[in-house]
């Protein structure tokens, strides 16, 4: 087992293209990370360098005790997981968990109790003579993970495993993740686009944008502590609610003010934003803390209440999203799906400061962050 240790690690391709900036992070032995962000952050090129198939342009990377900045992919015991599943096709499920230790030359007898172990853990069993083509896509990222698991390697590389898997697979698949994370207790670091992967399978998250960590935390400290405003968009599902602003001081106060929108910001709030009076803003809740009403009567008790224009409601079963016009601007509230709404009502809603935030200043940070402790 190893810990992974990534010391302003940096990449530069031909060019001059800055992929990945001077990125540190201490991933711990045995934890589960993810690497999460849109298309073009930089977390696959990062994984790829960690696997030694991408050159460092500089930095230190240490797996454990060692710096492996000039190791081979082959000598970093390291085992890795593809998106396309890199199976053989003329292979059996069999002979494709062997394959790799046929080739580092183990003997037949230890080949053949490391592949019975994790087909027996992966559910393969059955399927260890069948060719890939005769596998679900389901079986076949089973046997690419089975692959890499009879290994036995310190750390599991995985570039977002799952991305080729209908839905329903793919929340069967998380949860084998997990399980098999638990059996194994070995180092994993996971990349993906998909920040719900990220939210269910990690221990600690790192969220990146063009090229750059943002952040890194446990699942819900991220979730509920955003640092920025594009890790509060980017976190959350659906996208968390924003409304474009200015901070201003109305009445000797602070307040978050837009066209026929003026938030005071009291107490702590207020002190936090004081600095930042006279600069652009955002104002950010989720969907599911924002409470809505057809009378404003019914929301007594409100910090600040709202009119708003119901547009389109999208019935989920279990909830419903409301999505609605306030002041101009885009709006959406998560609510019970029994609460009786049509398309076209009027309603009020609730901005509850104690689950908001405002964005603002250089990278659009979040000034009331430290309200939310």
């Amino acid at each position: 087992m190893a810990e992974v240790i990534l010391d302003n690690l940096k990449k530069v391709y031909d060019g001059g293209v800055i992929a990945v900036h001077e990125s540190s992070l201490d991933i711990q032995d045995k934890e589960f990370m993810v690497l999460v962000g849109p298309s073009g952050c930089g977390k696959s090129t990062t994984l790829r360098m960690i696997a030694g198939l991408e050159e460092i342009s500089d930095g230190v990377l240490k797996i454990g005790e060692r710096v492996v900045n000039q190791v081979p992919p082959k000598d970093r015991d390291i085992a890795m997981v593809f998106q396309n599943y890199a199976l053989y096709p003329h292979m059996t499920v069999y002979q494709n968990m062997a394959f790799g230790l046929k080739l580092r030359k183990f003997p037949k007898k230890e080949i053949d109790e490391r592949v019975r172990e994790a087909a027996k853990a992966l559910g393969l069993e059955e399927y260890l003579e069948r060719k890939p083509k005769a596998l679900s896509g389901g079986q076949r990222q089973r046997v690419a993970l089975g692959r890499a698991i009879v290994r036995q390697p310190k750390v599991f590389l995985l570039d977002e495993p799952l991305s080729n898997l209908d839905a329903k697979m793919r929340v069967s698949m998380r949860k084998e993740l997990n399980l098999l994370h638990k059996r194994l207790q070995t180092t994993m670091i996971y990349v993906t686009h998909d920040q719900v992967e990220a939210m269910t399978l990690g221990d600690r998250i790192c969220v990146m944008s063009h090229g750059y960590i943002q952040q890194v935390g446990k699942p819900l400290d991220v979730y509920d502590r955003p640092v920025n405003k594009f890790v509060a968009g980017f976190i959350g599902t659906p996208t968390m609610n924003f409304l474009e602003g200015e901070l201003k001081e109305v009445n000797g106060a602070s307040a978050f003010v837009a066209e026929g929108i003026e938030i005071p910001l009291s107490g702590k709030y207020g002190e936090l934003v004081a600095g930042h009076l006279g600069q652009k803003a955002s104002f950010g809740i989720r969907p599911e803390k924002v409470r809505i009403a057809k009378t404003e009567s019914e929301l007594e008790g409100a910090e600040k209440v709202l009119p708003g224009k119901v547009e389109v409601i999208e019935r989920l079963g279990d909830s419903q999203l409301v999505f609605m016009e306030v002041a101009g601007q885009p709006f959406n509230a998560k609510i019970d799906s029994h609460y009786e709404i049509t398309d076209g009502d009027d309603v009020w809603v609730d901005l509850a400061l104690e689950y908001s935030h405002v964005f603002a200043g250089e990278n659009d940070k979040n000034l009331t962050l430290s309200a939310k402790a």
